[in-house]
């Protein structure tokens, strides 16, 4: 399943009266608690996959935005056409089946499980064809992203499809083989399989720590087959039972018309549920950022906590459904109200821990969803698995357009605050609706309470829109720059300009930035002529680069931070101008894998902390493996490291050595972090003053404009003297791994430093 779509449940019905059915209900309650289990596990095994294959596909694909979100969508489009297309199947072809529907189910799961293998063995023919399409199609250009999501599409939707079908055929099996109605039988499998996904948002970090992606998605395909082996045990024992009265009903209703679905306030209600709390993601990722960091963990646990919020509100409706039958209207105020609570939770005025700020942020809102879903598809269904799965893909057609809209239209035009409450705003026009134009019934009866009630709800809510701030008030002369990767601060005066990324610091101007462009460049055995930056930052290596009199490419993933280089540079505007200066928004991996350049040195300086979501992308033994394909036979990779822990430290030193003949280890000039030069050919054993003297007039003066020493001669000889062989560096841990895209040893830290003990 996916973060945002509604899992898979289905509802235990109140015990029959009467002794004849005193066996058969013991029958249910045994099918329950294996279909139970099944979906707790498929729930798992879908996030375990939904988390990896997101990932693979960024490593072949590009981390820009658009390719992400083309990831997800493919993901959610597949879970809605099979939920459709499961439901069509049940009613059609029910009463033509002979076999246990178990076993369709179970062969459903298989699927799944061979998912594992397949995908990305799809991603990486898809990026084959890629390549060899490369020559016809630009950078960041809009052919190479409809090629990309085709690729991207056929090799997910296929797979996640069948495991948007379980929830049909699940409940058609369950029905089947009981024999019992159940007009809850979705919330029941939706309990299971987000209770599922609660572990699968946690426990896969664990094991790709320690088994890497290939093997965790191993983990998860062999559970997969388990479900699939005790579906088909458990199908023996039953009997074929074509044409039931269940099946034969289930086939004279009719296939809800598109008239119908168009008039059907349960269904817009279901759009709207995953179209807010994906949409929402969205959003909460931008505010929070600034209190969990960037870490896989940091999302991992909001993931987690929306999860367990939900699976407490299905909880609650599951107890709440066995006596009532209405939720009353200021139910949908409550939502409206919720929604909102992440604009106080995100004020950084609020005295509260960092880490409890998005839990108590979301916590709310995830459980009215959780309660109301299965509700509203229960409703709709009335335990009919064909209604189920149109009610399941409407919710998921929701949860396509909320990322789009959040990420593509909202945010890169206004702030978070605004498009929170523009995604929250369709429950107050819902509530409103239902208070003023709802149901008679007991609740009229109440109408001073009703309003009282709705006036506290209202005003809280102003309150909450009026009476809080966004995080950017600390940055009151700041410059803001927004687009659908990132909101770009740029705040601070003199020295002590800082640029900010969804609220984290990446970097300060500092003279490393500088010896990042000179010291590769000065220890070529030739003039250059070219260079290529990845990663803009402030612009200071780009401009460093520009400095020697040569052709400089730069290459960002947000667009808005190019944007800023006249903040921190006075020369920006005109250095943006010359021929020889050439900005690309792009991944820079992907650039590095599909542009043709030939480099003399290329620089890279991922963007911190060390241990944020993707970093390893630009330190594993497969990048380096693209960048020795785009230098010139005798050129020069400076990779910039920050430092980290000491098997992050070994892993990186490890992927360097393996995959380039010579490397050179330096500490910085401000004795933070090392500067890795890496090269095909021998590294010449230049002097300090023999790197100077190689150095243009306007280069040198470059190098020391922010100091610390007065001439290039000393700049250089502060780091020479602080050269680290590499051999003793990677020895200082001799079991760590290699960085490999397979295994992002920075990224996943969290059994060796020990915070589980």
């Amino acid at each position: 399943m996916s973060t945002g779509a509604m899992p898979a449940q289905v509802i235990i019905p109140p015990p029959e009266a009467g002794a004849e059915r005193t066996e058969e209900s013991a029958v249910a309650n045994r099918g329950r608690r294996w279909y139970f289990s099944f979906f707790f596990i498929s729930g798992f095994c879908s996030i375990l996959y939904e988390l990896i294959w997101l990932r693979l596909a960024m490593a072949q694909f590009g981390v820009t935005t658009a390719m992400v979100s083309i990831v997800l969508s493919s993901f959610m489009a597949g879970l809605g056409l099979g939920s459709w297309a499961a439901g069509h199947f049940v009613r059609k072809y029910a009463r033509r089946l002979t076999s246990p529907p178990l076993q369709v189910y179970a062969i459903a799961e298989l699927f799944i499980g061979c998912s594992a293998v397949v995908v990305p063995a799809e991603f990486m023919v898809g990026r084959l064809v890629l390549e060899h399409l490369g020559s016809g199609l630009s950078l960041s250009s809009s052919g190479y992203y409809v090629a990309a999501g085709v690729l991207a599409a056929c090799s997910l939707i296929p797979w996640c499809a069948c495991m948007g079908a379980t929830i049909p055929l699940g409940m058609f099996a369950l029905r089947s083989e009981t024999g019992l109605e159940s007009r809850r039988s979705f919330s029941f499998f939706y309990l299971a399989n987000v209770l599922g996904a609660v572990a699968g948002a946690v426990i896969p970090l664990l094991l790709i720590e320690i088994l890497g992606f290939t093997g965790t998605l191993r983990v998860g395909m062999l559970l997969n087959l388990a479900i699939c082996g005790a579906a088909f045990a458990l199908a023996r024992k039953q009997m074929p039972q074509a044409g039931s009265n269940h099946e034969r009903d289930d086939a004279a209703k009719a296939a809800p018309a598109w008239q119908e679905m168009l008039g059907s306030s349960t269904l817009w209600l279901l759009f709207a549920t995953g179209l807010t709390s994906m949409g929402m993601e969205v959003v909460w990722t931008r505010q929070f950022t600034i209190y969990v960091g960037t870490f896989v963990y940091s999302f991992a646990t909001i993931l987690a906590v929306y999860l367990a919020a939900t699976f407490i509100g299905s909880s609650i409706y599951r107890v709440w459904s066995r006596r009532h039958s209405h939720e009353g209207s200021l139910i949908w105020l409550f939502v409206w109200l919720v929604s909102l609570i992440p604009l106080l939770t995100a004020d950084s005025r609020l005295p509260m821990p960092l880490w409890l700020r998005a839990p108590l942020g979301i916590a709310a809102f995830s459980g009215l969803l959780g309660f109301l879903t299965p509700r509203l598809v229960d409703r709709f269904s009335e335990g009919d698995p064909n209604r189920a799965g149109v009610g399941y893909a409407v919710n998921v057609a929701g949860c396509v357009l909320g990322p789009l809209l959040a990420g593509f239209v909202l945010l890169p035009h206004f702030d978070e605050r605004f498009a929170l409450v523009m995604l929250a705003l369709p429950w107050l026009l819902v509530a409103l609706s239902f208070l003023l134009f709802g149901q008679t019934g007991p609740a009229t009866r109440f109408t001073a309470q009703r309003t009282i009630a709705s006036g506290v709800i209202l005003s809280a809510s102003l309150g909450l829109i009026f009476l809080t701030q966004s995080y950017l008030k600390a940055f009151p002369k700041a410059q803001v720059r927004r687009d659908s990767t990132a909101t770009v601060v740029a705040s601070g005066q003199g020295m002590d300009k800082r640029l900010w990324v969804n609220g984290v610091n990446m970097t300060v101007l500092t003279p490393a930035t500088k010896m990042m462009a000179a010291m590769p460049l000065a220890f070529l055995n030739r003039p250059p002529e070219n260079a290529l930056v990845i990663c803009f930052g402030m612009g200071t290596t780009h401009r460093s680069m520009l400095s020697w009199g040569i052709d400089s490419t730069v290459v960002d993933l947000v667009p808005s931070v190019p944007a800023l280089f006249w903040y921190f540079h006075a020369d920006g505007p005109e250095l943006l101008k010359s021929p020889r200066s050439h900005v690309v928004v792009d991944d820079g991996r992907r650039f590095l894998e599909r542009t043709t350049g030939q480099y003399d040195v290329i620089v890279i300086d991922p963007p911190p902390p060390i241990q944020a979501a993707g970093t390893s992308l630009l330190y594993s033994r497969e990048f380096y493996s693209a960048a020795k394909k785009r230098l010139r036979p005798d050129g020069i990779l400076q990779q910039w490291f920050p430092g980290a822990d000491l098997v992050t430290t070994v892993a990186i030193a490890r992927a360097l050595k393996e995959s380039f003949p010579f490397v050179r280890v330096f500490r910085s000039i401000d004795a933070k972090g090392l500067h890795y030069l890496a090269s095909r050919q021998p590294i010449p054993d230049r002097s300090a003053a023999d790197l100077a003297k190689r150095m243009p007039a306007r280069a040198a003066a470059d190098l020391v404009e922010w100091g610390p020493s007065p001439t290039a001669e000393q700049q250089f000889a502060a780091v020479l003297e602080k050269e680290i062989p590499i051999d003793w560096l990677v020895s200082m841990k001799g079991d760590a791994p290699t960085m490999e895209d397979d295994r992002p040893v920075n990224e996943y830290y969290l059994l060796r430093d020990g915070w589980l003990h």
